[in-house]
């Protein structure tokens, strides 16, 4: 699909065939058994039998299926299913072969009858089927090889190969679209659906796999890209785009620029459209291209009576007064059964009654479903409630703008939105409809946390997490577990970590990631395949409680452009913290470092936009204002979607340093510290606003500041961050932008950045904005003028823009 495909990697537990047949071919006669495969001659796609297997190893429940995967890659994974809602039960040994009418089947071997077949009308019974080295099983009549009378690329499940049409047959209707896996273990029919738009536009669509409503579009082709893919304009160094259109057929293709480069596009569980590239470095699958890239715009992610959080983990939870409906489900990333009523309406289970205890409690700040049936006639809240309370099938309201609206029957796509106590909000409320026994739980509970919050019961939120350790070290001591997450779940959702299992997590500490102000970083591995980055620490000496209650402070900073911190580790003299592990690594290696792969204008200014909002999260939102003090591309994060993510926050009060009091030693790094850090004046959040700055002209230009000579009326280096400012006073800022981009670049979006970046570093702190005026600016909302010269700066750098060096 556009520009970047559409599939998915799922991991199974692959019985290694005994022994491989290498061949590509099956001819008349010949069987491909259990432990046998057929290989590409290019050896990167293998075909054979596959299986998943049960979550309980004392139950035997295995599902085998007839499947292409890559052959080249250590991590299986699937691309192509043939049998994906027949699956063959362990009992059964079957086998792949062709059958007397010439048809590709697989059969039981013991009662000879049929599990699949390519069903092609054949007319003639001598036929061989080929697996390709594009990844294309065929069938071809035995006497004329070029005659294709069937082949899997008409029949694609959730991946699309390089080279592979997506699109419909005019002459015989066939429609080659992907459907999404029901979950990371099951590969029959899912939820989600990518597909040419029916209604004959040429762009596609992802939608619910019974539903023509997007939630997602490309955009209509303009004959080079499709306009909400403008990236796909550029020299595209992965895939190169066709889109066909004529009397027999329209489809589209992407083909690799780099035959060597392995490349998986799917639509997986999640609903989102994802490309992956297979990185030998790593050896693992790194994702370039996700769509959407919010969690909560795939429709009915979460399933019913769930609310949907983008900056939160997990994204979906159940709504008060509902459970899970199938916890072993949502263990594989589907939760489309949502949730169920802990308690039945009071109007369903007590018909007779003419009145009903059922009571509302309301849902705060989140954006309201669309289905909504609108009432005019309702004057105020407590009319709109009764109107609901009147029918059975009503199970939501809310009254807004003096309008009642009402929802019947499920709740689907209610999203959590950033409320801020202190302004407006466009989140609404939802009135939710329960049962009076939920409702009175739901009060008391709330009831309790405001009593437990207003006498300060500090001691006993102590003694409660301190029971939860006990009762977890119990259960862990009675039962035998060989995962690695024998932690400790503290009150924050923070994991209390033996050592041992970090170190087996993380193989003796030999993955090193990188070195940072406060310690070594090395990657890790979950039993669970969670992938982690251990910060063992270096200077943090104060005593086991301190620690803990500190490690809890920074637990309790979450937001979506922060690093994640899933747990610590406390034994000894040992302090280790464990992050979300983010497989795309730090900004500096895709602006300074990996030139293959680079960075589009559009990325680069969502990157800008997303640190600031980090930023701003820490100055201006958390309870205690949180001064970075490091702001620099090696602190700045990218996760599988290339979301920026600051690592490194709040860690000043662990290791019991003041940043508010003037300072004899200077943190940070030269290049990015501010004045204030030599002057000897107080430190105050403006100098994270100077190095965001100085990061910022590094996103824009791709280089170093301090590595990025210009030439200014001779040939002498000009120190960039002063070059940069003259060059927009001169109106000049297209000579600023990254040359790689080729000129791809948003003039206008450009020319804010750099006013931005200049106004960041001015040098009194006065006259710098704060980040979330930042934020503000970048999204459009307010205006900037054009900053003066940063004349300090000039003067101790030694730069002129009339070539001085």
């Amino acid at each position: 699909m556009p520009l970047l495909p559409i599939v998915f990697t799922l991991l199974f537990f692959l019985r290694t065939p005994a022994s491989s047949a290498a061949t590509d071919t099956i001819l008349a006669g010949q069987a491909l058994a259990i432990n046998d495969k057929l290989v590409s001659k290019n050896g990167r796609y293998a075909l054979g039998f596959f299986n998943t297997s049960s979550s309980k190893p004392c139950q035997d429940t295995t599902n085998w299926y007839l499947g292409i995967w890559f052959n080249t890659v250590p991590k299986f994974t699937s691309a192509w299913v043939a049998n994906r809602d027949t699956p063959i039960k362990n009992t059964t040994s079957p086998e792949l072969t062709i059958s007397h009418d010439g048809n590709l089947v697989i059969l039981n071997r013991f009662t000879r009858s049929i599990i699949w077949s390519t069903q092609a009308n054949i007319t003639r019974n001598s036929t061989t089927a080929m697996l390709l080295s594009s990844g294309n099983l065929i069938l071809t009549d035995s006497s004329n090889s070029s005659e294709v009378l069937w082949q899997s690329f008409d029949h694609p499940t959730d991946t699309v190969f390089p080279g592979a049409k997506l699109g419909w047959d005019k002459l015989t209707g066939l429609n080659r679209r992907l459907v999404s896996w029901k979950n990371l273990n099951d590969p029959s029919t899912g939820m989600y659906c990518d597909g040419l738009d029916q209604s004959g536009l040429n762009q596609f669509l992802l939608t619910p796999l019974n539903s023509s409503i997007p939630y997602w579009s490309t955009g209509v082709w303009n004959g080079k890209y499709f306009a909400s893919i403008p990236e796909m304009s550029n020299n595209n160094p992965v895939f190169t785009s066709t889109f066909v259109t004529n009397d027999q057929e329209k489809y589209f293709i992407d083909n690799i620029v780099d035959k060597s480069m392995v490349t998986r596009g799917v639509i997986d569980v999640s609903g989102q459209r994802k490309t992956f590239i297979w990185l030998e470095g790593s050896q693992d699958w790194t994702m370039i291209y996700a769509q959407p890239k919010l969690q909560c715009d795939v429709y009915a992610i979460c399933g019913p009576f769930t609310i949907c959080n983008d900056n939160a983990l997990p994204h979906c939870n159940c709504m008060e007064g509902f459970t899970i409906t199938s916890p072993k489900d949502w263990e594989l990333e589907d939760r489309t059964g949502g949730c169920s009523r802990n308690t039945p309406l009071d109007c369903i289970s007590n018909k007779s009654t003419t009145h009903t205890t059922d009571k509302f409690y309301s849902v705060q700040c989140v954006e309201l479903p669309n289905n909504a049936s609108k009432l005019e006639a309702a004057a105020s809240m407590s009319e709109c409630a009764q109107v609901c309370l009147s029918n059975c099938s009503c199970t939501a309201y809310s009254f807004n703008d003096e309008r009642c609206s009402i929802w019947h029957n499920e709740l689907l796509n209610i999203r959590a939105l950033e409320c801020s106590g202190t302004s407006s909000s466009t989140g609404e409320t939802l009135h939710l409809r329960v049962s009076a026994k939920d409702f009175h739980i739901v009060k008391n509970n709330r009831k309790e946390i405001v009593i437990g919050v207003a006498t300060g019961a500090g001691v006993s939120a102590l003694g409660l997490c301190a029971l939860l350790i006990l009762v977890k070290i119990w259960r862990n001591k009675s039962k035998s577990s060989n995962r690695i997450l024998d932690g400790v779940q503290g009150c924050n959702r923070i994991i209390a970590f033996r050592y041992t299992d970090l170190q087996c997590a993380t193989t003796k500490f030999t993955d090193k990631l990188g070195a940072g102000s406060f310690g070594s970083v090395f990657k890790g591995v979950l039993n669970d395949s969670t992938g982690i980055a251990v910060n063992r620490l270096d200077g943090a000496y104060q005593g086991e409680k301190q620690f803990r209650a500190e490690v809890s402070s920074i637990g309790a900073i979450q937001h979506i452009n922060l690093v994640k911190l899933i747990g610590f580790c406390c034994e000894g003299s040992k302090r280790l913290l464990v992050y979300e592990h983010m497989p795309n690594r730090s900004l500096d290696v895709h602006l300074f470092g990996n030139k293959s792969m680079i960075l589009n204008w559009t990325v680069r200014y969502q990157m800008a936009l997303g640190v600031a909002r980090g930023l701003a999260y820490l100055h201006e939102s958390c309870r205690d204002c949180i001064i970075h003090c490091d702001i620099k591309p090696e602190n700045i994060l990218l996760d599988t979607l290339f979301v920026p993510k600051i690592a490194d926050f709040g860690m000043a009060k662990l290791f019991r340093r003041d940043y508010s009091r003037v300072l004899t030693t200077i943190r940070g790094t030269v290049g990015y510290l501010a004045p204030e850090w030599i002057t000897g004046v107080a430190i105050t959040p403006k100098v994270d606003v100077y190095s965001y700055g100085m990061m910022l002209l590094e996103i824009i230009s791709g280089k170093r500041n301090s590595c990025a000579p210009c030439s200014s009326g001779g040939n002498l280096d000009v120190y960039f961050p002063v070059h940069a400012a003259h060059k927009l006073l001169e109106g000049d800022v297209g000579s600023l932008v990254d040359q790689m981009l080729h000129g791809d670049v948003n003039l206008d979006e450009a020319e804010l950045a750099c006013k931005v970046a200049c106004w960041c570093i001015q040098d009194n702190e006065l006259d710098r904005p704060t980040m979330g005026h930042v934020v503000q600016i970048l999204e459009g909302l307010v205006e900037i003028g054009m900053p003066p010269l940063p004349r300090l700066l000039e003067a101790m750098t030694g730069s002129s823009h009339s070539a001085r060096s």
